[in-house]
């Protein structure tokens, strides 16, 4: 099973993968890890190299191409693997594609205890961010991110905490094995 997990800045996208991935042994692929692998493959701190992807479009695509390359390998070998990043389920052919969201006081929330900065910075730097992708991914794919069309599964991580969530995700995936 391909699996994409996407959301927002915040919502526990990160954590919902890694519970997933550990519980029931599965490889996880993370976009963040790309791009930080990428950051040191050309020897560039994150900040100097999140700057450099602002204009450089061939960095965004490099990144989506190395998820598409993981999901075909990982597919033709018959393995099973989640992929996790902000657009993965645009650029994968996931089997179950989920987004995973909260509300925005909860995501900065989130944000600035993670980050150790106050919460009114971390807003202001997921409002930022989350531009700065949407217009990069139009630009790049012609994808509209607010579009969830391209999930089958929606989950308010606001709501439930993320075992909660990972539990809901295990059992789409359940059903999705019958039901494909």
């Amino acid at each position: 099973m391909i699996l994409t997990i996407s959301g927002l800045p915040g919502s526990g996208t990160s954590t919902v993968a890694r519970i997933i991935s550990e519980r029931l042994g599965i490889d996880l692929v993370s976009a963040g890890e790309i791009f930080r692998t990428m950051a040191k493959e050309r020897g560039l701190t994150l900040e100097e190299f999140g700057e450099l992807a602002k204009s450089d479009a061939e960095i965004d695509k490099e990144i989506d191409q190395r998820q598409k390359e993981i999901a075909r390998g990982a597919r033709g070998a018959g393995r099973d693997v989640i992929i996790e990043g902000r657009i993965s389920a645009w650029m994968v052919d996931p089997d179950l594609a989920v987004f995973v969201t909260a509300p925005d006081k909860v995501r900065a929330e989130r944000v600035a205890h993670r980050e150790g900065i106050p919460v009114a910075d971390a807003a202001a730097g997921i409002e930022e961010r989350e531009a700065c992708e949407a217009e990069r991914y139009r630009k790049y794919y012609s994808v509209d991110v607010d579009w969830m069309g391209v999930y089958d599964l929606v989950i308010n991580s606001g709501r439930w905490d993320q075992e909660g969530a990972s539990e809901i995700v295990l059992v789409a995936m359940d059903a999705a094995v019958f039901h494909p």
